[in-house]
């Protein structure tokens, strides 16, 4: 049996890599990567085990890899140089799928002055683990599992918001105190829709943005740009998905919506639009374009309010409404549609339109118009709709 070495490595094993050891010990399997190897103690723990076939010890540091390949002899271990998973964008012929990645990370806050690279994770602590969750997903076998451990000088409630961020989950395997701090173990895993994302053949899926009633998160389907929409588990909102799958589905043959391309009762999938929204687009216009993008966008809310279909969100769509690099308006978010025999999106958008800072933003570009004017217009367009009341609206924006 191997044993470690009698001597200084450029990382001395202390309490949290002796409280890794135990879980590597008990947990590691198949393919396993070590990130951050450092005295290389969990890859020699993860060698030993017959349910091991491979150990891939990763270390930032040239001196800390060289000692490990100098004092490390072991068929099962390789060595090499990298940050996180830089090598493997670099060098295709790696083997980069594990069924184990063992991570004993750097997560001392740089503000304690330490000043030594083994220790500091950035200038909170944890910014070395965010990038190394931003990036697993992309190197852990569907039924993979990551071990890590890391303090609370690290802020644990900012993993755990990464760790969901990513569509992973993580069990508490221990919890221990050492003077300062406490030090936590974790075994983490890929969720189930992480597994169908990808099983749906959604690559390089990261997190996006949140809301009320859901997280949105990117990926590539097919090497194009998507966006995926999941439930958030925090939200009392019921069957929310399924409401936006079906109008998307009715307005996609509009052209209204984004182009939905996979869904099911957990997520839907849909091309991503890469643009501007429409504050931002506002603000950075001529007065021409912003005419035209006006009239476009209330011709979608009035095919809407033809099929009497209401959106919602029309009085306020700062994040509603997106345009794209062709200068075309593109809906987003249709949790919250409904039918309903009295639709008000074109009342809404112009509402809007009214706003204190719209008409600066109108002012700023010499554009004119009458808010009383709009108002009666609007209560016009609403007992009456149809195309000649909606013209009377987006005439008096001059």
């Amino acid at each position: 049996m191997l044993k470690m070495v009698n001597c200084k490595s450029p990382y001395e094993s202390r309490e949290d890599s002796t409280l890794l050891e135990r879980y590597v010990r008990q947990y590691a399997k198949g393919n396993v990567l070590d990130m951050g190897t450092g005295s290389g103690i969990q890859a020699i723990t993860a060698a030993h085990s017959n349910k091991v076939n491979s150990v891939l010890g990763m270390d930032i540091l040239k001196s800390t890899i060289d000692y490990c390949k100098k004092h490390i002899k072991n068929k099962k271990i390789q060595f090499l140089v990298s940050d996180l998973f830089q090598i493997f964008k670099k060098n295709k012929n790696i083997e980069n799928k594990f069924d184990t990645i063992i991570f004993n990370p750097p997560y001392l806050p740089d503000e304690l002055k330490v000043k030594d690279l083994t220790l500091e994770g950035g200038k909170k602590g944890y910014e070395v683990i965010e990038r190394f969750l931003n990036q697993v997903n992309n190197f852990l076998k569907p039924d993979g599992f990551i071990l890590i451990v890391f303090s609370s000088l690290t802020k644990k409630e900012k993993i755990d918001e990464f760790i969901k961020n990513n569509l992973l989950e993580f069990k508490l395997l221990e919890k221990q105190h050492y003077f300062f701090e406490d030090l936590y173990v974790y075994n983490i895993n890929k969720t189930s829709i992480l597994k169908k994302l990808e099983k749906n053949k959604i690559k390089n899926i990261k997190y996006f943005s949140r809301g009320k009633r859901g997280f949105i998160f990117t990926g590539y389907y097919k090497n194009k740009k998507v966006a995926i929409k999941i439930k958030n588990p925090e939200s009392k909102a019921i069957l929310r998905i399924d409401n936006e799958i079906n109008y998307l589905k009715l307005l996609n043959k509009k052209n209204i919506s984004p182009k939905l391309l996979i869904s099911n009762k957990n997520y839907l999938i849909y091309e991503f639009i890469d643009g501007n929204f429409i504050i931002d687009y506002l603000k950075n216009n001529k007065e021409e374009n912003i005419k035209k993008i006006i009239k476009k966008i209330m011709d979608q809310m009035f095919m809407m309010d033809k099929l009497k279909i209401n959106k919602e969100e029309m009085s306020h769509p700062q994040k509603h409404i997106i345009i794209d690099k062709k200068n075309n308006p593109v809906l987003l978010d249709f949790e919250r549609a409904h039918y309903t025999i009295k639709p008000s999106n074109v009342t809404q958008f112009s509402d809007f339109l009214i706003s204190n800072n719209i008409l600066t933003i109108f002012k700023k570009n010499n554009i004119k118009i009458n808010k009383n004017k709009i108002i009666d217009l609007a209560k016009k367009y609403k007992n009456n709709i149809n195309k000649n009341n909606l013209n009377k609206i987006i005439n008096e924006i001059k």
